[in-house]
């Protein structure tokens, strides 16, 4: 009988299931199986120089292709326990991870050995499922087993753990079989019928698309039924690219983090039909502020337990979103509300002419609003955008283009900051043929501005726009309305992030102010370099999102 090493038999699988990339830092855990990727050749290795990089790659690369992002914990330790960051991104985004994370050998397990801590323990609360390889036979089948659960139903995270020993032990040779994943089927019949009949009886309503859409190739399906009823769509947060920008049928993301259209239709609406999405906190805050109290809601996701869970579903329902459309596509009757649909058109034309003003602002420092503004007009129609969490990135939540599908990658409910660099060389891994474009803010680059080297060394280009305000804005905000002016940790120095770019071999461009962001994307862009565009916005341009945090009464600074 022939034998491969345990890290060869990794390889295998992988190669077997798609998964043509994979992303870590180099560590002794697993030195097979980066043996068996170089001999093998077939797929390819973004080295990062930051673990953490590395999962969020990953999980922009998952987002992407649809199929799970694989990270190589390849450190036991210390380069393991650097994931936990990415993985509880990926955890709270729904993104199919799994990750093989070396560890010490069997051997050694229990005794307070060199870099020995509870791998298993760590990651258990978040992600699908932590476990220990314990034996040779099991790791093929333990492999498949992640990679089929973490794409299946509610996608998220799974670490395998596979100690050091394992990669060199010899196994049967074997042909990898490639898995088949179960999808979930539309509405149940009489849901999709219920659901028609309520939305041909409204006077107000609104379909609330999520991410399901993205998942599922959706986008023609949703188009389709707002076309066919004439209803508006609304998107859920960090998924306003479930429809084409500018649809006279798509308001934009709804919720405290959209505009002000999408959020009053969501508020007004008599019926909304909820589809791929949860109506979760960062969506709605959990709040009648952005869900009318008497909205009827009929609710679809393909998780079950998801479903009415923040607000009451009159049809509670648990299929996919693509396909829970095209059934109503196929049944559904246009409502008599002619009055609702002026009403949107005619706030959408007011939003839009508020935006074309936006573009106008002359101030200096530069407005952030107009440096989107040049952004949005610049950014090519195939373009992918990763966004950061923060004040600055608040505001480009729901002013940007998307044109084509899979156009924007967000941190969504982890509100992390620090993810939309190594997320932009990810999206970039799974679509080199697309412009990739980061926009951060300033303290955000400062957590993985080191990656700007990973882009240039494995020769992924993309853009990433500072918007540099010299703040943690979000915080400054806060501490600004609610603490009188008294700032203690908000205001940060930040280095010249262009000349960095230019240090490691990539490109850099200062940008002085308003009329010069535009130009200076499509330079960008068209150079074909990793390029850092730096950008000074007026660090007064602040936005307060949440207000109930701070209700205790402010006193004045004491003399």
């Amino acid at each position: 009988m022939t034998y491969i090493s345990g890290g060869e038999a990794v390889y295998r699988v992988l190669k077997a299931n798609g998964i043509d990339t994979v992303f870590g830092l180099l560590g002794g855990s697993m030195l097979e199986l980066y043996d068996a990727m170089y001999q093998g050749g077939e797929i390819a290795y973004v080295g990062a120089r930051d673990e953490r990089a590395a999962g969020h790659m990953a999980d922009a690369w998952a987002r992407m292709t649809g199929k799970p992002g694989v990270v190589l914990g390849a450190q036991a330790g210390p380069g393991v326990v650097n994931i936990v960051t990415a993985v509880a991104e990926a955890y709270l985004a729904y993104s199919p991870m799994v990750v093989i994370a070396g560890a010490i050998t069997r051997a050694d397990q229990c005794k307070d050995t060199f870099q020995e801590i509870d791998q298993v323990a760590l990651f258990a609360p978040i992600c699908k499922r932590s476990v220990m390889v314990t034996d040779p036979s099991r790791l093929v089948p333990m492999l498949e087993d992640a990679l089929r659960l973490a794409n299946t139903g509610r996608r998220g995270p799974v670490v395998l753990h596979v100690p050091r020993d394992l990669f060199a032990e010899e196994i049967p040779v074997f042909d990898p079989i490639p898995l088949r994943v179960a999808r979930p089927g539309p509405a149940a019949p009489a849901d999709i019928s219920a659901i028609a009949a309520l939305l041909a009886g409204a006077e107000r309503p609104v379909i609330f698309a999520g991410g399901g859409f993205k998942w599922g190739a959706g986008r023609d399906a949703l188009t389709a039924l707002a076309e066919t009823l004439e209803v508006p769509v609304v998107a859920s947060t960090g998924h306003a690219d479930v429809m084409l920008h500018g649809h006279p049928w798509f308001a934009g993301q709804a919720g405290p983090r959209g505009n002000r259209v999408a959020s009053r239709l969501t508020k007004e609406a008599d019926v909304m039909v909820v589809l791929g999405a949860r109506l979760g906190f960062n969506s709605t805050f959990h709040s009648n502020d952005y869900v009318g109290a008497d909205t009827r809601i009929a609710h679809v996701d393909v998780e079950g337990s998801a479903v009415g869970r923040y607000f009451p579903a009159e049809i509670a329902a648990q299929g996919d979103a693509r396909l829970t459309a095209e059934a109503l596509t196929e049944v559904g009757r246009k409502p008599n509300c002619d009055a609702w649909r002026e009403s949107f058109k005619a706030d959408m034309d007011s939003l839009w002419a508020e935006r074309d003003e936006e573009a106008k602002i002359e101030t200096l420092p530069m407005h952030p609003r107009r440096a989107l503004a040049e952004l949005r007009h610049a950014l090519p129609k195939d373009a992918i955008v990763t966004l950061d969490t923060g004040n600055t990135c608040l505001q480009a939540a729901d002013r940007l283009a998307h044109y084509e599908p899979l156009s924007l990658i967000t941190p969504l409910d982890f509100g992390l900051v620090g993810f939309g660099l190594a997320a932009a060389i990810g999206a970039k891994a799974a679509a080199p043929e697309r412009p990739v474009v980061a926009i951060m803010g300033d303290g955000a680059v400062g957590y993985t501005m080191i990656e700007i080297q990973t882009a240039i060394s494995h020769k992924l280009p993309i853009a990433i726009v500072v918007l540099d305000n010299e703040a943690w804005g979000a915080e400054k905000a806060y501490q600004q309305e609610f603490y009188g002016g008294r700032l203690l940790g908000a205001e940060i120095e930040s280095p010249r992030f262009d000349k960095f770019a230019e240090l490691c071999g990539g490109k850099g461009i200062w940008v002085d102010g308003p009329g010069d962001m535009g130009p200076a994307l499509q330079e960008a862009i068209a150079s074909g370099e990793t390029t850092v565009i730096q950008a000074k916005i007026d660090p007064g341009a602040l936005m307060t999102l949440r207000k109930d945090l701070f209700n205790a009464p402010q006193k004045e600074a004491q003399a």
